[in-house]
This record gives C-alpha cells, structure tokens and sequence, in this order.
C-alpha cells in the first residue's frame, strides 16, 4: 500500500492549522500540525514531510527564519509561506529563497492545493479549478 503524503502545517494560529488540516486531508494528503518552526524542527514527523506550510509572522522564528533553517540543515521539502500581512518585499524574498508558494489568508484552496500537486510534481486526477 502506498505511502500518503504528508503535509507539514505550522502556523501559531490553531484555527488556520486547522482549518488548512481539513484542507489538505480532503484532497488524500496526511497533515501534521505544529504551533511553531521550533516544533516541526524538533518533531521527529519533519523527516516525513513532503512538503511545508507555514505562516510569516510567528513569535520567536517566522517562516522566512524557518525556512532558511530547513535548507540550512539540509531539509529540501517545498516550503509554502502563508501571511495575513500582504508585503510584496515580504512574498519576493521568500520565492527568491526558493519558496514553492507564497499565498495571502485567506487563500485560495484550489490554488493551493495546485500548488502542493506542483511542488511535488504530483499529477492529482481530479484537480479541481
């Protein structure tokens, strides 16, 4: 039996963790939540992670920090930055730094599940537009 991809969600608001949970489970992806980059860093489930969503602005690590961190230590997980605080500098920094996707709250579900299925170069039969 194939394994299921797991999506790594961190985000220090539990309503979007959530939320972006349900999300990801109803297309066939296994989710995994954590409250802050600390978290997932230390979480032996980092390893697992086919892919990275994080929120901007956290207290003590943001997601630009955190994904930094996953590359510095050798991480090479598509990383996808969520942000409730539009900043055109904020978006071009993170795609330069080799971010998968960048997407403002709220955000579209269909674009980010597209953007999951690209990042992972996973044709998904029933895409939805």
């Amino acid at each position: 039996m194939p394994k299921i991809p797991m999506v790594a969600i961190v985000d220090d608001d539990e309503a979007i963790r959530t939320s972006t949970a349900n999300l990801i489970r109803s297309c066939g992806f296994a989710a995994n939540l954590f409250a802050s980059g600390e978290e997932l860093l230390r979480s032996p489930r980092l390893a697992d992670a086919c892919c990275v969503i994080t929120d901007v602005q956290m207290p003590e690590m943001n997601g630009l920090e955190l994904q930094a961190l996953l590359l510095a230590r050798g991480h090479t997980v598509p990383v996808i930055l969520i942000t409730a605080y539009p900043d055109e500098r904020t978006r071009q920094n993170a795609l330069a730094a080799g971010a998968a996707g960048f997407f403002y709250k709220p955000f579209d579900a269909a674009a980010m599940i597209r953007c999951i299925d690209d990042a992972l170069n996973w044709p998904r039969e029933n895409k939805s537009d």
